[in-house]
């Protein structure tokens, strides 16, 4: 095998077949090729159209240039009880159907708890852990 396929698998940037079609080749690279040099021209007519008032054109010239705009959702202050997480987790539920809290901010408020909720477990895991191996040096 002096392909380069050591263990069956390729190296990174080497063909599975050296003598197959290059890349830009086919139908899509070709025609690519094609009009590669005349994209100024065809972006200055688009303009052209857009100013004009053709809508399609001015659309399309947008979409491609300009990102979507992504809506924001404006932070809403919110007074969580000082008790259980669980509690917590019922007052931002309270605070959405209240129409207080848009759902989707409420949904990052209860992963928010539920991550803090996974921390606190696993610092109360830790305490018992040192507890009991405490326990076990102090009877050795």
């Amino acid at each position: 095998m002096d392909s380069g396929a050591t263990s069956g698998r390729w190296k990174p940037g080497q063909s599975g077949n050296p003598s197959g079609r290059t890349t830009g080749s086919g139908a899509v690279g070709k025609l690519r090729a094609a009009i590669s040099g005349q994209v100024p021209d065809i972006l200055a007519a688009m303009t052209e159209k857009a100013l004009a008032g053709d809508v399609q054109a001015a659309r399309l010239l947008l979409e491609r240039v300009i990102p979507p705009m992504k809506p924001e959702e404006q932070a809403q202050p919110l007074a969580l009880p000082e008790g259980s997480l669980t509690d917590q987790g019922r007052a931002v539920l309270d605070a959405v159907s209240a129409g207080e809290l848009a759902p989707s901010q409420g949904a990052a408020l209860l992963g928010a708890i539920g991550t803090l909720a996974r921390v606190a477990e696993i610092d109360d895991l830790a305490r018992r852990i040192e507890a009991l191996e405490g326990q076990r040096d102090d009877q050795s």
